[in-house]
C-alpha cells in the first residue's frame, strides 16, 4: 500500500511540473545559467596548466606541454617547505580551532538566563563581520613594538618579524573571529536535546561531563562528524589573503604558503601556467583527503560519514 502511495505521489508531481513547466523556468532558468557561466564554464581554465599558455593566443591556441609544469614544481627546491607549511598551518589550526566552536555551543546551552546568553552570543558573533584585512590590521597594531601587549609585557618585541609566532599568531586570530559564529549550528543542534532526559540525568547525579555524554553529545554528533569531514577535506585551502596580509619578509620561512606562492606566481609574475599547474595540485589534494577523512570516519563512526 505504501508503494502504491508512493508511486501516485511521483507521478501527481511529475504531472504538476509538467503543467506548471513555465513557472520552473522563470524561477530556476536564471540560477542555473549563472551557476554553468561562474561555476563550470571557468573550470575549462585548468586547460592552462597543462600548456605554455600565451595570453594572446588564449587556451586553444597556446602550446601543449603536458604535466611540465607539475614536475618543476614537484621538483622545485622549495616545494616541501610550501607543502609542509600549509600543511602545518592548516593541521593546527584544525587541532585547535575544530573544538572551540562545539565547547563554547556546550557552554552556552548551560546559560539559564535568556536574556544573559543573548548578550553573549552577540559578543561572540561580532568578530565574524571584521574583514580579514581589517583583522590583520588589528593584529599588526596589537603587536607592533610599540603596541599594546608590548606596552603590557614592557618588552619592544615585532613578533611578525619572528617565523616561530606566526603560526600561533594566524591560528590564535582565527578562533577569535570565527570561533562564536561557528557554533551557531552546534547551539542550534543542542536545542533538539531532550530537556526531559537533562533533568532525569540531574536528578540521578550526573555530573555536567555525564550530562554532556549521555544527553548533549548524541544531539549534536552528526553535525560534529560532518563539519570535521568538511574541514579536514579542505586542510589544504588555507586563507590566502590572511596569510599574505600577515606575511613579512622576516617570516616568510612559515607564511609562504602554497596560497600566496601561487599569487605571487600567477599574477605578480605573469606565470599563468606555472600557478596554474600549483593551484590545480593543491585542489587535487585536496579532494584525495576528503575522500579518505570521509572513509575512515566512516569505518570509526558506524558507517556514517556524508
Amino acid at each position: 500500500m505504501n508503494e502504491v502511495a508512493r508511486e501516485s505521489k511521483f507521478h501527481n508531481t511529475l504531472m504538476y511540473i509538467k503543467h506548471h513547466w513555465q513557472l520552473y523556468v522563470f524561477f530556476l532558468g536564471p540560477a542555473l545559467v549563472l551557476t554553468i557561466l561562474f561555476r563550470y564554464v571557468p573550470m575549462g581554465g585548468i586547460l592552462i596548466a597543462f600548456q605554455k599558455y600565451n595570453p594572446f593566443k588564449g587556451i586553444l591556441g597556446s602550446e601543449w606541454v603536458g604535466l611540465k609544469y607539475f614536475k618543476q614544481f614537484l621538483s622545485s627546491p622549495d616545494f616541501m617547505q610550501y607543502l609542509v607549511n600549509t600543511l602545518k598551518l592548516s593541521i593546527f589550526g584544525l587541532l585547535w580551532g575544530f573544538p572551540m566552536p562545539i565547547i563554547l555551543a556546550l557552554l552556552l546551552n548551560r546559560v539559564a538566563s535568556s536574556s544573559i546568553k543573548q548578550k553573549i552570543q552577540l559578543v561572540l558573533y561580532m568578530p565574524n563581520f571584521i574583514s580579514v584585512i581589517v583583522l590583520c590590521g588589528m593584529v599588526r597594531i596589537l603587536l607592533s613594538v610599540t603596541g599594546p601587549l608590548n606596552m603590557f609585557l614592557g618588552t619592544s618585541i615585532n613578533f611578525l618579524t619572528i617565523p616561530a609566532a606566526f603560526r600561533p599568531i594566524y591560528i590564535i586570530s582565527g578562533i577569535w573571529q570565527g570561533a562564536g559564529w561557528a557554533s551557531i549550528m552546534y547551539t542550534a543542534a543542542l536545542s533538539n536535546a531532550s530537556t526531559e532526559l537533562k533533568e532525569a540525568a540531574q536528578i540521578d547525579g550526573a555530573n555536567i561531563f555525564q550530562q554532556i555524554k549521555a544527553v548533549e553529545w548524541p544531539a549534536i554528533k552528526d553535525m560534529v562528524v560532518i563539519q570535521f569531514i568538511l574541514q579536514a577535506g579542505n586542510i589544504m585551502s588555507v586563507g590566502f589573503e590572511k596569510a599574505y596580509a600577515l606575511q613579512s619578509d622576516m617570516n616568510l620561512a612559515s607564511s609562504e604558503i602554497i596560497a600566496t606562492y601561487v599569487y605571487k606566481k600567477g599574477l605578480l609574475n605573469g606565470d599563468y601556467s606555472y600557478s596554474t599547474a600549483v593551484g590545480l595540485f593543491n585542489t587535487v589534494i585536496n579532494v584525495i583527503l576528503l575522500i579518505l577523512v570521509n572513509k575512515i570516519v566512516e569505518k570509526m563512526n558506524d558507517g556514517q560519514g556524508l
